[in-house]
């Protein structure tokens, strides 16, 4: 069962589908998700909430500030912290559901909400589980890798000039991603990423804009989830990671699942997946989010498994 719903976040509607599993009654534990870069919520979360659903864990996936269904006068514009307060403010709203167990509540998160999570575990106590798939962990190092030295020093040239503009009052955008990465200097200079997130706006997510604001991108370059590592001490963490990501960066990942001083913890490499497969090929969606619903099911099914 889907319902759409509504709450407010700093002044902004914020609109979102609660997936609720078929038959089920009373309060569930539930699963909060927000997506990526320029995701909007019809992007990889319905797929895990299927999923999800059939262990009787709920999921309510919801659009940032400035995307998709959500409100906000800046549209397409990503302040991971402003990203990071709608997921709390999803929490606030989530808990005083009837239908929502208070007490079994965690987050999911996918590429950039990936790293959301980590930090989620971090500062939001309300939250007892966390999945973090493919998960931007240092967005300097990061965007450094995928562009190569020449092409990021022109890169960070844009963003400086972009920087001199905003106050002239006349800040620019940035493509996502562009089959011409070396000439259009989009964020993520994939030319897969275009096509695949091109078939995606086609036939699920028809809201998706494959553009930000260009300080979206400087923002994300001051973007790091390694200061908050070592507080994630009682939460239950997994995070998903494929072999070989050429986006994300594998051994960056690992390095930060590794800086996590929480016992319960686990680490799922998929060997045959790739960054973009995730998106584009529905069975690596679907293993990853079979790894995702077992951990949920384990995580949060203590408070309800005997009700």
């Amino acid at each position: 069962m889907e319902r759409r719903i509504e709450f407010q976040s700093e002044g902004d509607t914020i609109v979102g589908t609660l997936y609720r599993p078929d038959g089920r009654e009373g309060p569930l534990p539930t699963v909060i998700g927000a997506g990526g870069w320029c995701y909007t919520k019809e992007i990889v979360l319905p797929h895990v909430a299927r999923i999800a659903g059939r262990d009787d864990v709920q999921f309510l996936a919801f659009d940032y500030r400035g995307f998709g269904e959500s409100g906000g006068a800046r549209r397409q514009h990503i302040d991971p912290w402003a990203q990071i307060q709608d997921y709390r403010n999803a929490v606030t709203f989530a808990e005083r559901l009837d239908e929502v167990d208070e007490n079994a509540l965690g987050a999911f998160g996918i590429s950039y909400s990936g790293g959301h999570v980590l930090i989620l575990a971090a500062v939001e106590p309300r939250l007892k589980a966390f999945v973090s798939v493919l998960p931007v962990v240092d967005g300097y190092a990061t965007l450094k890798r995928c562009h190569g030295e020449i092409d990021f020093r022109l890169l960070e040239n844009d963003l400086l000039q972009d920087l001199r503009d905003r106050f002239d009052g006349k800040g620019g955008t940035k493509a996502m991603s562009s089959p011409a990465p070396h000439e259009d200097r989009p964020t993520w200079p994939y030319p897969q990423a275009y096509e695949v997130f091109k078939v995606l706006k086609e036939t699920e997510a028809p809201l998706h804009e494959h553009w930000s604001t260009a300080e979206s991108t400087q923002n994300l370059l001051a973007y790091s989830v390694f200061p908050y590592l070592p507080r994630i001490v009682e939460r239950s963490v997994m995070m998903i990671v494929v072999s070989g990501d050429n986006i994300t960066s594998i051994d960056l990942e690992v390095e930060a699942f590794n800086r996590i001083p929480s016992p319960d913890k686990s680490l799922k490499i998929l060997p045959a997946a790739g960054h973009m497969s995730l998106y584009s090929d529905r069975r690596d969606t679907n293993v990853a989010a079979a790894h995702t619903a077992e951990w949920f099911k384990r995580t949060l099914s203590p408070s309800w498994e005997t009700v």
